[in-house]
């Protein structure tokens, strides 16, 4: 068979040569004659798992002292809430930015447990840009951006200098571009984007930023706790620890976070020079705020949906269907997707042009 195209928004594609030795990995791990799937979390040999996949974070992201480096589960969703257990005061304030559906959850959890203040909203135009030039109290206990935006295709360009701890949902673009951790106090992100399968959420957290509220913290929402039991504090999501460990050292090994940033450069240039040169399509988001992960666009004659996904289909690509908020259609470039992929897309677009334009 030919090969499919994964442009799906998550989970995702990834590395063919990490599905193969997950595989093995399933069957016999480490030659024991066991799953991986199957021993104790607690073996030597996942305990390696554990520690590897930790080191590669601190390593391909550049971590700096004083941060530590946790795997969790619930995805981003249950960190919304963590977030705000570990960093807001009774009587203070989390700052955010609602850039969309993600940010907005974010906003609606942490207002469950205290008081938050949205700085700034691109919702009144569908989310189709990044707002700036907002003014960041002082006062805050925190403020929470997200990164990317995986629905509506949008991307901050620049973080803002923060003069309080700044947490950053990154769930949908880390390990895809170069970043300096040190500006941020608290990084998370779902693994289901660049790192790996459903199931674990990475978390990096500067620790000095702890322990300053005065509520009790149910332990599974403690960081503190999952820091000092190393991820053990429950039995961990083994396989998607091990997925992850092992795509991060694919990234690794292709020259690291940026290597990879100019080859994700290149496929998000290339599409969206298709997306602006052909009249059949038009971008969904303001150009100076796209996302080089999630790119989203709609056919100008919407009459021609169905033609356009039988043109998709005929060319094995895959996942290209917008989400319901937005419609059209949406291109997820993350890091294991191949620049011919991309290729393929815009050569169906351009033929697709020639072949039902005016």
């Amino acid at each position: 068979m030919s090969q499919v195209h994964n442009f799906s928004a998550g989970p995702c594609i990834l590395p063919q040569e990490v599905l193969k030795k997950a595989s093995e990995a399933v069957i016999n791990f480490n030659n024991l004659d066991l799953s991986l799937i199957e021993i104790s979390h607690r073996s030597v040999d996942f305990v390696a798992v554990m520690d590897k996949a930790t080191s590669l974070v601190k390593e391909l992201l550049e971590v700096p002292a004083g941060y530590s480096v946790i795997f969790l589960q619930g995805g981003a969703s249950t960190q919304f809430l963590m977030v705000a257990y570990n960093l807001l005061t009774d009587n203070g304030v989390g700052a955010y930015v609602n850039t969309g559906a993600w940010a907005s959850k974010a906003i609606k959890e942490a207002g469950i447990l205290g008081k938050v203040e949205v700085l700034a909203s691109s919702e009144d135009k569908n989310f189709t840009y990044i707002p700036k030039g907002y003014s960041i109290p002082e006062n805050a206990d925190y403020l929470h951006i997200t990164s990317n935006n995986t629905i509506f295709g949008t991307q901050l360009k620049e973080f803002p200098e923060c003069p309080v701890t700044l947490v950053c949902d990154m769930s949908s673009d880390i390990f895809s571009k170069k970043i300096n951790v040190s500006d941020f106090d608290l990084i998370y992100a779902g693994a289901q984007k660049n790192m790996g399968p459903a199931g674990v959420t990475m978390v990096i957290v500067k620790d000095e930023i702890l322990g300053k509220v005065e509520r009790t913290i149910p332990s599974m929402l403690d960081y503190r706790i999952h820091i000092k039991k190393e991820s053990m504090f429950n039995t961990p999501p083994v396989f998607s620890v091990y997925v992850s460990m092992l795509t991060l050292e694919w990234l690794k090994s292709l020259g690291g976070v940026e290597a990879i940033q100019m080859v994700n450069e290149e496929k998000a240039a290339l599409l969206y020079a298709e997306i602006d040169r052909n009249p059949m399509f038009r971008g969904v988001v303001e150009e100076q705020d796209r996302s080089a992960m999630n790119a989203t666009f709609v056919l100008e004659d919407e009459s021609m949906n169905d033609a356009f996904n039988q043109a998709l289909s005929d060319a094995r690509i895959n996942g290209l269907k917008g989400h319901r908020s937005v419609g059209g259609f949406r291109a997820s470039m993350y890091n294991a997707l191949p620049l011919e992929s991309v290729q393929v897309l815009v050569n169906t677009m351009t033929k697709f042009s020639e072949s039902h334009g005016n």
